[in-house]
């Protein structure tokens, strides 16, 4: 039986610039952050995304939870 999988796409509080999407989509992904930020740059330059969807990602994706330090 497979395991499942338990990955939850949030903002990252660690990596971020503006609003913690590049950092969030490189933690759900597991690659690094500067990749998917060149990735979103390159497709807004030259592939036809919007700033829009950037703005709609940020309104509807959950900032992570506060990691709590346990004593």
């Amino acid at each position: 039986m497979p395991e499942t999988d338990n990955r939850h796409l949030y903002r990252s509080r660690q990596e971020r610039i503006i609003a913690g999407i590049c950092g969030g989509l490189a933690e759900f992904f597991g690659i690094g952050v500067s990749r998917v930020r060149i990735a979103l740059l390159v497709f807004i330059l030259f592939g036809g995304l919007s700033l829009w969807v950037y703005l709609v990602l940020w309104l509807i994706i959950p900032q992570a939870p506060r990691q709590t330090i346990k004593p």
